[in-house]
């Protein structure tokens, strides 16, 4: 049997094992897809070899880490500097991001876009900011402190702090940070989050099912808006194929793994 991961923490919440179980279990496929907390994203690749994996998943906020215990990363990924999927490959440990074909797939829904606010500057922001530029999307990053910017300012985005940014029109903000995960916090000060919201166009937040604080402030004002669980879908549906060494298409998994959001 093939064992499979999501090494995250925190991990308790993730709806992957489900997703992917039930693809397996639908193709009869002799795998199976478990959960691990991991505080320590140090430890990551000898946790993956003692536990004998064949592959995993990465989220919040071990994506950075991943990438540097990579033998070799593939793919958008290599620009990004973040993974958030991994395979095992002749003993080797190989790199992969999914988040941003995954995002821009679930994005789909509110039509063209040209510029996007990004809260938050971690993995997940890195990946997003990557995916919207090749879109012909203009990203702009909001983070609390400047301290994580410079990744974003050498890629030539403008990247803020607090007190450096000043709202504006954007058509679409997106929440890439974990508050309201665990929490009954906002991403970034109320005030600015108004501001954004009352000439901003539609907002999604990569936290899945939930309403988080961000999004029932979007609600309010009556934005068109979406939690994270297409992109969830979309980043799972690339990430199995890859888990399957691409024997079964997208195609094929989507609408199975589709279903595992009914339960």
């Amino acid at each position: 049997m093939n064992i499979f991961t999501i090494f995250g923490d925190p991990v308790a919440h993730s709806r992957s094992p489900l997703m992917h179980n039930t693809v397996f279990k639908a193709l009869e496929i002799d795998a199976c897809y478990t959960r691990t907390q991991l505080s320590d994203g140090a430890k990551l690749r000898d946790v993956f070899f003692a536990k004998a994996l064949s592959g995993a998943n990465v989220t919040v906020p071990h994506k950075e880490t991943a990438y540097t215990q990579c033998d070799e990363v593939r793919g958008i990924a290599q620009e990004i500097g973040t993974v958030n999927t991994l395979i095992l490959e002749n003993d080797r440990l190989i790199g992969y991001n999914t988040d941003a074909d995954g995002f821009i797939a679930a994005i789909q829904s509110f039509g063209q876009l040209s510029t996007a606010l990004i809260i938050g500057a971690g993995g997940t922001a890195k990946a997003l900011a990557i995916a919207l530029q090749h879109h012909a999307i203009t990203p702009t990053i909001l983070n609390r402190s400047s301290g994580r910017l410079e990744y974003f300012k050498e890629k030539g985005f403008e990247a803020y702090d607090w007190e450096t940014f000043t709202p504006r029109s954007f058509d679409l903000i997106i929440n890439t940070t974990s508050a309201g995960l665990t929490d009954n916090h906002l991403p970034i000060p109320i005030e600015l989050l108004t501001a954004l919201l009352a000439t901003s166009k539609g907002a999604i937040d990569v936290i899945y099912g939930k309403e988080t604080p961000f999004l029932a402030e979007v609600k309010k004002v009556k934005l068109p808006y979406k939690d994270g669980s297409d992109m969830l879908l979309e980043q799972g549906v690339i990430a199995n194929a890859l888990f399957l060494k691409s024997t079964v298409s997208a195609q094929q998994i989507r609408p199975i793994m589709k279903r595992s959001f009914l339960y």
